[in-house]
């Protein structure tokens, strides 16, 4: 055989081998429903950094076992980059929670905000046992001279593992709108 039909044969046996696997299917995490009310001390709030452990960063959903090892099978992948999808989660839910006006970076608005919140995860993960995890440290900047704020989180919310992707999605989203409760009561005060 020659080398001139030989790379048809060969490029077409890429693309079948190729299209075999299937593609992962991508999970997107609903906003829980947000009821309650908090007074805050800030008329405007950007969510700047939010920054994740590079397993909570990575695109595929994992979940940690009984020894602590994080494991994925590369089947199911988060529909956003969690970082974006984290500041922009927070942004929601302190909106609704507070009534203020609170972006994600970069401030669309002319006008600067009252503060500014960075927030830094030591750990985001669910476990195998039924409890999804968020710990680390928040810190709120003032620009005006005000009271500057930093404080600790350690959140867990339950799920069910046997929920597969969809129940560690649900359970993102109720921890990050626990979190950002946590944050309105304790930082933005």
């Amino acid at each position: 055989m020659t080398m001139t039909l030989l790379k048809p044969a060969l490029i077409g046996l890429t693309f079948a081998i190729a299209g075999c696997g299937a593609a992962p299917d991508r999970y997107s995490v609903a906003a829980p429903e947000v009821s309650e009310t908090l007074r805050i001390a800030f008329r405007a709030v950007e969510v700047r950094e939010v920054s994740l452990p590079s397993y909570a960063a990575a695109d595929e959903i994992a979940i940690q076992d009984a020894d602590g090892k994080l494991v994925t099978d590369g089947t199911a992948l988060w529909a956003d980059s969690p970082e974006r999808a984290i500041a922009l989660d927070l942004a929601r839910n302190l909106s609704k929670l507070t009534g203020a006006r609170v972006a994600s970076a970069p401030w669309p608005f002319e006008a600067f905000p009252d503060a500014r919140l960075e927030t830094r995860f030591e750990s985001l993960v669910a476990g195998a046992d039924g409890q999804f995890r968020a710990s680390g440290q928040y810190f709120v900047g003032v620009s005006d001279g005000g009271r500057e704020r930093a404080g600790l989180f350690d959140l867990a919310v339950p799920f069910d593992p046997a929920g597969g992707p969809q129940a560690i999605a649900k359970a993102r989203g109720q921890v990050i709108l626990d979190l950002a409760t946590h944050i309105a009561r304790n930082g933005l005060r």
